[in-house]
């Protein structure tokens, strides 16, 4: 069920206390990046301009019936990087949408499209929706969706693209072992990547090759099972509460900035989820002046550039830009 709007507004003001401790923790090019195995996308094969249709699925060498050198996320450059010096172009609250009438959403349109148009990080919120484990943004009533139901489609995709390697960030309000029952349903637990704690992030072609090329973070709980990683001892983030462009800074929030991976919050609201104010921070220079900003100051390569409403703006350029990769 979806509260209609009407009656949203006191409902808004009481969810940001809620989402303080959220995932958030969530044009020029308006929609896909640069090149893949069947269209535009910035961090995947797959994709096409916002609002399109996804890919057909990939081949191992990354080209048209095999043709040309294999592409890890869409660009051979990427094959022989580390995990942890890549740029994923990242949704917050990947799950609150407005194509599926959530109420408050983040984004414009459901994970399918957003996969399709070359997202490849999500930060999603999971919680326990009168006994199963579902999709939602503080409380369900504003939009929810099985999670088996979107497990399954991210598996699906997994599938039919093999080239492609992806990471959850998630704000879990379901138990770890909960979570896994539903990987494990799914048959999304056959991407999982476990990574060894202090070891070597491996390249995108080693955890293609490996066909473990899924990393599950968790910001409150964490192993067991092995893959699914504790998001503080992995990474850190900057904050995420702002109210205007002006007030972006790189400053240390959560995690230790001596972890491998950097996850840059970047995203306004004043008081919620506007895309106005979305198409300001996601401008090209902003967004990628702050990544260089944070890079700079923290010597630390941004792994997860999380914005609302990804298909306004320059997202994708600037990832293309960070992984010093061309757009198509």
């Amino acid at each position: 069920m979806v509260l209609q709007r009407g009656g949203l507004v006191g409902l808004g003001l009481l969810i940001l206390t809620a989402c303080s401790g959220g995932s958030d923790g969530s044009t020029g090019s308006g929609g896909a990046g640069s090149g893949g195995e069947a269209g535009a996308s910035v961090a995947g094969s797959a994709g096409t301009a916002a609002g399109g249709s996804g890919g057909s699925a990939g081949t191992a060498s990354g080209g048209a019936a095999g043709a040309g050198p294999r592409r890890c996320n869409g660009h051979a450059a990427l094959c022989d990087r580390p995990f942890d010096q890549v740029a994923f172009a990242t949704t917050h609250n990947s799950m609150s949408n407005s194509d599926e009438g959530w109420s408050l959403p983040n984004q414009q349109h459901g994970l399918e499209q957003q996969l399709a148009d070359g997202i490849r990080a999500m930060l999603l919120d999971t919680h326990d929706d009168n006994g199963t484990p579902a999709l939602c943004h503080a409380y369900c009533a504003l939009g929810k969706r099985d999670l088996a139901d979107a497990l399954g489609a991210i598996a699906e995709f997994l599938t039919q693209h093999p080239n492609e390697v992806m990471a959850f960030l998630i704000e879990d309000n379901v138990s770890a072992s909960d979570t896994a029952k539903v990987f494990e349903a799914t048959g999304l637990d056959a991407f999982v990547y476990a990574h060894p704690g202090g070891a070597p992030w491996p390249t995108l072609g080693e955890m293609i090759d490996s066909g473990e090329r899924l990393v599950v973070t968790a910001q409150s709980g964490g192993p067991p099972p092995a893959w699914y990683l504790h998001l503080w001892d992995e990474a850190w983030d900057t904050p995420y509460s702002f109210k205007s462009v002006d007030e972006f800074s790189c400053e240390q929030n959560r995690g230790s900035t001596s972890n491998a991976l950097f996850l840059l919050n970047h995203w306004v609201e004043d008081p919620v989820p506007n895309e106005g104010l979305s198409a300001q921070a996601n401008q090209y220079d902003v967004l990628l002046g702050r990544a260089r900003q944070c890079q700079t100051e923290s010597g630390k390569f941004p792994n997860f550039i999380a914005v609302n409403h990804y298909a306004t703006g320059d997202l994708f350029r600037v990832v293309d830009a960070l992984n010093d990769v061309g757009s198509n």
